[in-house]
C-alpha cells in the first residue's frame, strides 16, 4: 500500500487502542467501585441507624411505651420522651425517628413521630408491610437487611427497624430510624467524582507510558523495517544497514536479522540469475547456430534433382529440441545410383547432434566411394564409430542404394524401423532383416537385401519419433496409422505423402508436447530405362 493511501496508521491505531482499553478499564473500575461502595455505604448508614436505635432503647422506658400503645394518650413522661427523641434526630444522621404499632390491615399507628404525626394517628404502611409485620410478630430483627422505601411525602429513605420489648419480652412497638437516601447518594457522588478524576489521571499517565513503550519497541522498529525494505526495493544491490539499529531482543529483532539474511540471499540470487541469464543467452545463441548448421547439413532443396525424371524425393525433420539426433540424406553416387539414408541417434540435444554429424559424414563418404554394398558400408562405419565412443552413444540406420535404371534398391538395416513400400497402388510394411545398431559393438556383420520398385511405386522410411508420437491418453501413433495415412492419399506425390503423415500425427497428439524427433523421407519411382 502506498504511504499516501494510509489515513489511519499504526501509531494512531495504537493510541486509539490504548485509549479505548484504558476507558474500558476506567469505566469498569468506576462501575465496580461504585456498586461496591454503594452497598458498603448503605450498610454503614443502616448500621448507624441500628446503633442510634440501640442507644434510644437504652434511654427510654419500655413500660411507658407499652402504656401508650394501649391508652394512646400523652402524659408528663411523653413530653420527656418526645424531647429526647427530637434532640436525637437533630444530633444524628437520622432523617426521621418514630415509634409505631403495625396493624394487620396494613396500617400503622404512631406512638411517636419526629415528622409531626400525633400519638394515635394512623397511616398506611409502606410496601414492606409483610417484612414489618414479621419483625413485629416474631420480635426478631435482621440487622444485615434494611428497607429502602420511597414516597412523595417522605422521599427516599433507608429504615433500620428495632423491636421494643416489655418486661415480659413481648414486642409492644417498633422503633424506626430512617436515613435519607440523598445523604447516601451525596456521599456516593463525591466518591465517584474522585474515582473518575483519579482514574482519568492514571489513564492519561498509562496511555502515555504504554504508547511510549509500544512506539519504541514496536512502531519505530516496524517503520525502520518498512523504510529498509523500500530502500532495498529501489536499490537491491546493497544490504540496508539501518536494520542493525533494531535491538529489541524479541521477534522484531529476529525479523530484522532474517530480512538482512534475505537481502543478502536476494543479492546473491540476482547475481546468479544475471550470470545464468547471460549464460543462457550465450547457449541460446550457440543453439541457434547449431540449429542452422544442422539444417544446412540436411538436404532441403526440393525437388533435389529436377533434371532427373526417373524419381523424386522429399524429406522433413522436426526436432524435439533446438537440435536433434535424427538425420536423413540422399545423394547421387554416380549417374545411375542414388544413396538414401535414414538414421536416429540415441539421445537428444547437442551431444546427439554432434554424433549425428559425425555419423552422417562417415556414412556418406563410405557410400560415395561406390565400391561397397550397404551392408559393407555399415560394417565399416560401425567400427569407426566404436573407436573412442566413451559417451556410449549409438545410431540406428537404414541405408539403401537405388539403381535408377532397374528400380532395384539394395539395402541394409542397422536396428532401424521397417521401411514401407508402395506396390500396385498400396502401401505395405516391409519387414526386412535387422542388424545391430551402429557404435554398439565392433566387428558386426550386416546383411544386404533388395527391394524391387516398379514404375509408380514408392518407398517411405522414417524414425521411431513417428511411431512413438503419443497423445494425451498415452497412446502411440504406431505403424498402422502411418500406413493408413499413406493409403488415404495414395495418389499423392512424395511431398504430399510426408505432409499427410505429419498432419495425421498432429491431429493424433493434439496439444501433447513432442518428446522425440520426427523424421520422414519418401521416394517416388517413375521408372528407368531397364525397369
Amino acid at each position: 500500500m502506498d504511504n499516501k493511501k494510509i489515513k489511519f496508521g499504526l501509531s494512531k491505531k495504537t493510541i486509539l487502542s490504548i485509549v479505548i482499553l484504558s476507558l474500558l478499564i476506567c469505566t469498569t473500575t468506576c462501575f465496580v467501585g461504585y456498586y461496591q461502595y454503594k452497598n458498603t455505604i448503605e450498610k454503614l448508614y443502616n448500621e448507624n441507624g441500628y446503633v442510634t436505635g440501640d442507644l434510644i432503647l437504652n434511654n427510654i422506658d419500655h413500660e411507658k411505651v407499652e402504656q401508650y400503645t394501649k391508652t394512646w394518650k400523652e402524659d408528663e413522661y411523653y413530653n420527656v420522651l418526645k424531647t429526647y427523641l427530637d434532640d436525637t434526630v437533630e444530633s444524628s444522621n437520622a432523617k426521621y425517628i418514630y415509634i409505631i404499632v403495625p396493624n394487620s390491615d396494613g396500617t400503622m399507628r404512631y406512638v411517636y413521630d419526629s415528622s409531626g404525626m400525633n400519638i394515635g394517628d394512623t397511616e398506611p404502611i409502606s410496601k414492606y408491610v409483610d417484612g414489618i409485620m414479621e419483625i413485629y410478630n416474631t420480635g426478631v430483627q435482621n440487622r444485615s437487611h434494611y428497607f429502602v422505601r420511597k414516597s412523595e411525602k417522605y422521599g427516599s429513605l433507608t429504615s433500620s427497624i428495632i423491636p421494643i420489648y416489655n418486661n415480659d419480652g413481648e414486642t409492644v412497638a417498633l422503633l424506626f430510624v430512617d436515613v435519607a437516601m440523598e445523604l447516601i447518594r451525596s456521599t456516593l457522588h463525591k466518591f465517584i467524582i474522585k474515582t473518575i478524576l483519579i482514574s482519568f489521571i492514571l489513564m492519561t499517565v498509562l496511555c502515555y507510558l504504554c504508547y511510549a513503550y509500544i512506539n519504541s519497541t514496536v512502531i519505530i522498529p516496524i517503520n525502520i523495517i518498512d523504510s529498509s525494505l523500500k530502500d532495498f526495493y529501489k536499490n537491491n544491490k546493497e544490504v540496508t544497514n539501518n536494520l542493525k539499529e533494531i535491538k529489541t531482543n524479541d521477534e522484531l529483532q529476529v525479523l530484522s536479522n532474517s530480512i538482512i539474511s534475505m537481502e543478502k540471499s536476494v543479492i546473491n540470487y540476482i547475481d546468479e540469475i544475471t550470470n545464468i541469464t547471460a549464460e543462457k543467452e550465450r547457449i541460446g545463441a550457440e543453439l541457434n547456430v547449431a540449429t542452422k548448421i544442422q539444417e544446412n547439413m540436411l538436404p532441403s532443396d526440393f525437388p533435389p534433382f529436377p533434371e532427373r525424371k526417373e524419381f523424386d524425393i522429399f524429406a522433413s525433420m522436426t526436432p524435439a529440441k533446438e537440435v536433434g539426433g535424427d538425420f536423413y540424406d540422399f545423394f547421387m553416387i554416380d549417374d545411375n545410383k542414388v544413396g538414401i539414408v535414414m538414421a536416429d541417434v540415441s539421445g537428444k540435444g547437442i551431444p546427439a547432434a554432434l554424433f549425428m554429424a559425425i555419423s552422417k559424414i562417415i556414412i556418406k563418404n563410405r557410400v560415395r566411394m561406390g565400391v561397397l554394398s550397404p551392408a559393407e558400408v555399415l560394417s565399416k562405419v560401425n567400427n569407426q564409430l566404436c573407436e573412442n565412443n566413451k559417451v556410449e552413444m549409438f545410431v540406428t540406420v537404414w541405408l539403401g542404394i537405388l539403381d535408377i535404371n532397374t528400380g532395384i534398391i539394395t539395402a541394409a538395416n542397422a536396428g532401424h524401423e521397417y521401411p514401407i513400400v508402395k506396390r500396385e497402388g498400396k502401401y505395405e510394411l516391409l519387414k526386412d532383416k535387422h542388424g545391430f545398431v551402429l557404435a554398439g559393438m565392433e566387428n558386426i556383420k550386416y546383411t544386404d537385401y533388395e527391394i524391387k520398385l516398379n514404375k509408380g511405386d514408392s518407398l517411405f522410411v522414417y524414425t521411431d519419433g513417428v511411431t512413438e508420437a503419443t497423445n494425451a491418453n498415452n497412446e502411440l501413433f504406431g505403424i498402422d496409422r502411418i500406413v493408413d495415412a499413406l493409403n488415404e492419399n495414395i495418389d499423392g506425390d512424395c511431398k504430399k505423402m510426408v505432409s499427410s503423415v505429419h498432419e495425421s500425427i498432429d491431429e493424433f497428439v493434439g496439444d501433447t508436447p513432442q518428446f522425440d524427433d520426427i523424421t520422414m523421407l519418401c521416394l517416388d519411382y517413375y521408372g528407368g530405362t531397364l525397369a
